[in-house]
């Protein structure tokens, strides 16, 4: 019996060591979908950990009495991961949800949260999320090239020789049908707090500050803001890959960012992509919205279609700044976008 409780009381040491050690490396915590990065005391940055699609990357901020997170990911499967998944760091509640926006990768799994959580957003998430958004492009372009896109990879499958790639491949394959069966239980849930520019929790002795800085992204972005910890979470209104464009605002955009670099911070949690530092990468999208701008209104002066147009931008002068942009052409629903707020 002695000897049984000596191994026990070794085994939780150790534990409490290879805790205690990935504590003072700060080294990434992977739980189940997710994977946490500590990025300072009680904040968090949960990115997939390529067991599914978890959509959004979700900044998780802990309180001394529960948990704040933004953006409920994509699908209530993925949410209820989160859920789980934030055992290995917390064991407090989530009380607390913040939509950066409306897009169906931040904010399909709010129902899970709701209603023993507040979900928070901006007036215009309500009214956004209570119209027919399972019906619009920006979702449909997410689940109706799966089919095909999987028929692709078992095409690949077939012919890779690398074991290695070939796991790779058969896990995307699983995933993609893995997501289409999860969206099948999505009922749109908007927040059941809303605010119209600005509003402040006050949670022990942290300040959160929630930010509506203008239209971008979309015209539903909420900053996250933590004066005291000089930490932005922006949602997609700034990533630290090039941004979808399919329903924003491109001029309003670069003025909103502008905005966002007058607040006093050091550190920027994006809704896709890596945490980043400074103001830099901020500047150099703006200058690519300007320059994408540009080209496209001259593009369509000369009567380029806006699928045309797209194939001609050419935006590689950014590539140092987004490692996301391979060579010329970007997105056609940012060309068709700008089209569309032209005609107006």
């Amino acid at each position: 019996m002695r000897v049984g409780i000596t191994v026990l009381f070794v085994a939780l040491f150790a534990g409490w060591i290879w805790l205690d050690g990935r504590a003072q490396t700060n080294a990434p915590i992977v739980s189940g979908a997710h994977r946490f990065e500590k990025v300072t005391d009680g904040v968090y940055y949960a990115t997939a950990s390529g067991t599914m699609n978890v959509g959004a990357n979700s900044p998780i901020i802990i309180n001394d009495d529960e948990v704040l997170v933004i953006d409920s990911q994509i699908t209530p499967a993925a949410a209820r991961a989160l859920v789980t998944d934030l055992r290995a760091i917390t064991s407090k509640p989530v009380r607390y949800v913040v939509d950066s926006h409306y897009h169906y990768d931040h904010a399909h799994g709010n129902q899970i949260f709701a209603p023993d959580a507040q979900v928070i957003g901006h007036d215009n998430t309500r009214r956004r999320m209570l119209t027919n958004v399972l019906e619009q492009y920006t979702y449909l372009s997410s689940v109706e090239p799966i089919p095909a896109r999987v028929e692709s990879l078992k095409q690949r499958i077939a012919q890779e020789a690398d074991p290695q790639q070939k796991v790779a491949l058969e896990r995307q394959v699983a995933n993609s049908l893995a997501y289409l069966e999860q969206v099948k239980e999505t009922k749109v849930t908007p927040p059941n707090l809303t605010f119209d520019a600005t509003m402040t929790l006050v949670r022990g002795g942290r300040e959160i500050r929630l930010l509506y800085l203008g239209r971008g992204h979309t015209d539903t972005d909420v900053v996250v803001y933590l004066p005291r910890e000089r930490i932005v979470c922006t949602g997609d209104l700034m990533e630290s890959v090039v941004s979808y464009m399919g329903d924003s605002y491109p001029e309003d955009w670069i003025a909103t960012l502008e905005r966002l670099k007058g607040l006093d911070f050091e550190t920027v949690m994006p809704g896709h992509g890596v945490v980043f530092k400074g103001k830099a990468k901020i500047e150099a999208f703006q200058n690519y919205l300007r320059d994408v701008n540009t080209q496209v209104a001259a593009l369509r002066k000369q009567g380029l279609s806006a699928d045309a147009a797209a194939q001609k931008v050419d935006v590689t002068a950014y590539r140092n700044d987004f490692a996301s942009i391979r060579g010329v052409g970007i997105d056609p629903a940012a060309v068709r976008r700008i089209y569309q707020l032209a005609a107006q």
